[in-house]
């Protein structure tokens, strides 16, 4: 029986970062899942767009989980193939480095990181709020679980 294509590359990014071990999987057709330590995320990033041929970004998504904010980078290839690479970091100290010298496309997705989880991108250049609007409270975060919990106990000291 042949390799899938999906399973090649998963083989690949294991037999060149053997951390990743059980946090790399094939989900389904046409779809690949990491999960990488901030220390090692730019590694794997790179290889997967230098060595794999990943060479478009379809999104970044970022979560609040709790105690910490996770981000996942959704990596395409020419063939349809979607790598999602997650990472995450202290929701205390939420920390990444900007991925604008390999995408400059990014800084909108990096602009949404820092205006709806209160994410710091290092690198990332000046610029104007997006999504939300220019008077929008310093420090609100909607997107953060316990923001509508905070909004609302404000409202209450305030009443």
């Amino acid at each position: 029986m042949n390799m899938s294509e999906e399973e090649r590359i998963r083989q690949e990014l294991l037999k060149n970062f053997n951390f990743l071990g059980n946090g790399i999987r094939v989900q389904r057709q046409r779809r690949i899942y990491a999960e990488v330590s901030p220390d090692k995320f730019f590694n794997v990033f790179d290889y997967a767009i230098e060595a794999l041929g990943f060479c478009i970004l379809s999104g970044i998504t970022g979560m609040d989980e709790g105690e910490k904010l996770s981000f996942i980078y959704h990596l395409s290839s020419e063939n349809g193939i979607v790598l999602s690479i997650k990472t995450g970091v202290a929701k205390n100290d939420p920390v990444i480095k900007t991925i604008t010298s390999y995408f400059p496309g990014a800084e909108i997705y990096e602009r949404e990181l820092v205006d709806l989880l209160g994410t710091k991108v290092e690198g990332l250049k000046k610029g104007k709020r997006y999504p939300l609007p220019d008077n929008w409270p310093e420090g609100q975060y909607p997107l953060r679980k316990d923001w509508k919990k905070e909004m609302l106990q404000e409202g209450s000291k305030n009443a």
